[in-house]
């Protein structure tokens, strides 16, 4: 069997005495699209933290492409293919759309960001620029400064900065959020294209969205991976059910 693109093992993160990660195992193959739901307070930010490097863990393992990467700086996992999106004030808002994603481009790439005047103008940072801004849907928009970009237009844009960097895996921590029923509809189709090209971990709230999207979905409650299968099997599951599906009312499909 391939070893998995993401595979984590055992994390466990406590904040005095309570335990936000508990004994947390799972992993992603290279292609999925991998979601992870929960209750409010189920350890879902923390877990990411984790797996980005932004926060550290007090036992267990994180491990990318079969590397370890477990206490690597955030920077570091991004050189390894690692992108999140939608992190607050992750954009520059008085910067343009094309400049938001020049400029993640260029850290990519490894260059300096005291000559930012040069990713304005260098052919190739410009052209990375434009390829991701299109593939998000918003090349007509990359002129525009981003405080007069709409809020879903800003959720696409974050998804273009990260797309600058060439991830072999997206962490998307609630890319629904604050999106109305027009833009949600646009986000899951944009989803639905990207994760033919790149594998995904998505944490959202949006079940319809979450069944519509993923291979397979794990369940955390209270710190603890309560259940892990494909959607058919997490739908039938009692003990999800109890714990968090049963006033969320899941469809099959989104829209």
């Amino acid at each position: 069997m391939a070893e998995p693109l993401l595979r984590v093992e055992k994390l466990v993160r406590r904040f005095g005495g309570i335990i936000a990660t508990d004994n947390v195992s799972l992993d992603v193959a290279a292609g999925e699209l991998h979601a992870i739901i929960g209750p409010n307070g189920a350890g879902k930010t923390t877990l990411i933290s984790q797996l980005t490097g932004h926060l550290e863990p007090h036992s267990g393992s994180v491990s990318l492409g079969g590397r370890d990467i477990t206490y690597l700086p955030a920077y570091r996992r991004c050189a390894l293919g690692l992108a999140r999106s939608f992190q607050i004030t992750s954009l520059l808002l008085d910067f343009t759309a094309a400049d938001n994603v020049a400029l993640a481009a260029q850290a990519h790439a490894g260059t300096s960001f005291r000559f930012f005047a040069n990713a304005r103008k260098e052919k190739g940072l410009r052209d990375a620029a434009h390829a991701a801004l299109d593939r998000v849907g918003l090349l007509h928009r990359a002129d525009v400064v981003v405080n007069r970009l709409s809020h879903g237009e800003r959720r696409e844009l974050e998804l273009a900065v990260a797309l600058a960097s060439k991830p072999k895996l997206l962490l998307l921590d609630e890319p629904m959020a604050g999106l109305g029923v027009t833009e949600s509809q646009r986000m899951v189709k944009l989803l639905q294209e990207l994760r033919r090209e790149v594998s995904i971990v998505l944490v959202e709230h949006d079940m319809p969205a979450v069944f519509a999207l993923a291979d397979r979905i794990s369940v955390l409650v209270y710190g603890r991976v309560i259940a892990s299968g494909d959607p058919a099997a997490i739908r039938a599951n009692e003990d999800v059910k109890r714990a968090y599906l049963g006033d969320q009312h899941v469809v099959t499909h989104h829209g």
